[in-house]
């Protein structure tokens, strides 16, 4: 019996290694560096995330502050040939009200502590009026400076 609770504690933790998004640190990054543990877009698992318009993507991020935390921005861009073009409804917009405990089903809110660990859960629609292009998606969650913060290849089809 405990042989078997074992295997499926290893195997459970093998499958959770496998989740998450691939993502790169945002140039420039000063925050800790995010892996695919700590980052979930939906229907983006490996290589360029592929966004279908007229969709909704779903992000979770893990993220330790590394300060207190008064107020919390979400800043999010495509980068398309080196030119930020913001993501409407969703860049500039409060990021306090999608903070969780670190279970992910307690909400948080601001303030947030310094060194403990939160969820972030949002989602942004694919507009039909988004080209068809390749590009690279930035997120970050900030104040002041950036808290937090992840680069991903992503094409809109």
């Amino acid at each position: 019996m405990l042989v078997q609770t074992s295997l499926i504690f290893f195997l459970a933790y093998l499958v959770a290694l496998t989740l998450g998004t691939d993502v790169k640190q945002c140039e420039g990054g000063k925050t800790k560096k995010l892996d695919a543990s700590d980052v979930t877009v939906s229907n983006c698992d490996k290589g360029t995330c592929k966004l279908r318009k007229k969709s909704t993507v779903n992000i979770t991020m893990k993220f330790t502050p590394e300060v207190d935390v008064k107020k919390l921005t979400t800043s999010v861009y495509a980068n398309v040939l080196g030119i930020p073009l913001p993501f409407i409804g969703v860049d500039g917009t409060s990021a306090c009200d999608k903070v969780f405990s670190a279970d992910g089903l307690t909400q948080a809110n601001c303030p947030l502590k310094a060194g403990e660990t939160y969820v972030y859960k949002n989602s942004f629609p694919v507009l039909e009026i988004y080209p068809k292009l390749n590009l690279v998606v930035h997120w970050a969650l900030t104040y002041k400076d950036d808290i937090a913060c992840f680069e991903l290849p992503a094409k809109i089809l």
